[in-house]
């Protein structure tokens, strides 16, 4: 996965400088190909007693009219939306707490480890999805450059964060995801003040700020998987994870459209009097906040996770 995010800017920055944006769309088209060996190599789910497993057509449907509303609601600021995601999310869970074989288990958010979890993940999630989004807009406002060099500047963050994502598993295996997640945690903290404090720099040590960042996000996604995954039993372990997953996409998603407008509304007051460039204020502003958020769901994360940690630690001994 970090090996394609490498290769994500590289590919649609060429996309870009030979062709249209909206040839970029066309990308996904590619999974098509990957069908047949999802056919040959993956069996068919079954349920307790051997039978191939059912699809909850009406609550995938539910469902999927409620992430498509919401985020319809948030990128158009049009009310209407979100009051269809909302009712459309009221149906779902009528739907799954009624029906014989659920999309959705509604014994999962009866876990309370697992709810307490995925909620700190989806907002650990549209935190760090920030830079995705943010990068590119900097490089091109604030720094003026095309799309092309803006695709080559990411790369170095993309490319570190493949190189390092085994030593993040390694480093969740020997010392816990607790560890881990302080490391991203820092990590992140340390690319968003710098993002913040530093916004008119060259757009090369733009890049390099990047590297702490999307190294942080990488260490965070695995720390809150492993994190998540045992929380679950082994039955429940599919759906939960796929579950977790998706509310990652839906926190980005949502995210991305969030940061797009408070770039549009823009700001004349700096928030960090640390940073002397005029240019890139909002930027500026929008980092200082994030940091500050993840601070709040670090300490909030430890108070939470590492007091379960403590009370295993003294049970075991």
């Amino acid at each position: 996965m970090a090996i394609g995010n490498a290769l994500g800017p590289i590919i649609s920055a060429f996309i870009v400088g030979v062709a249209q944006w909206r040839w970029l769309f066309c990308i996904p088209l590619f999974i098509l190909i990957t069908l047949p060996f999802y056919r040959k190599n993956l069996g068919e789910e079954q349920d307790e007693q051997g039978d191939p497993g059912k699809l909850d057509w009406i609550g995938g449907g539910l469902l999927a009219s409620t992430v498509t509303l919401l985020l319809l609601g948030v990128t158009s600021g049009t009310w209407w939306f979100a009051i269809g995601g909302l009712l459309a999310l009221v149906l779902f869970i009528a739907r799954i707490r009624s029906a014989a074989k659920p999309f959705i288990q509604p014994e999962l958010f009866r876990n309370k480890s697992y709810s307490l979890l995925l909620t700190i993940a989806f907002l650990i999630s549209g935190i760090g999805f920030s830079l995705y989004p943010l990068s590119p807009l900097l490089l091109a406002h604030v720094h003026q450059l095309p799309p092309s060099w803006i695709g080559f500047a990411m790369v170095p963050g993309a490319v570190a964060s493949a190189i390092l994502g085994r030593k993040g598993g390694k480093l969740a295996d020997l010392k816990g995801n607790l560890y881990l997640f302080f490391v991203a945690s820092g990590l992140l903290l340390t690319c968003f003040a710098l993002l913040s404090t530093f916004t008119g720099i060259t757009y090369v040590f733009i890049a390099i700020f990047l590297i702490f960042g999307n190294v942080g996000q990488t260490f965070m996604m695995v720390a809150m998987s492993n994190s998540v995954s045992v929380t679950l039993p082994k039955k429940q372990a599919g759906v939960g994870m796929g579950l977790y997953m998706m509310l990652n996409f839906i926190a980005g998603g949502m995210a991305s459209g969030v940061y797009g407008k408070v770039v549009d509304l823009g700001s004349n007051v700096h928030w960090n009097p640390a940073n002397i460039y005029p240019n890139g204020i909002i930027y500026s502003n929008i980092f200082l906040v994030l940091a500050a958020l993840l601070v709040g769901i670090l300490m909030f994360y430890y108070s939470q996770v590492g007091r379960a940690n403590r009370k295993s630690i003294k049970l075991e001994g």
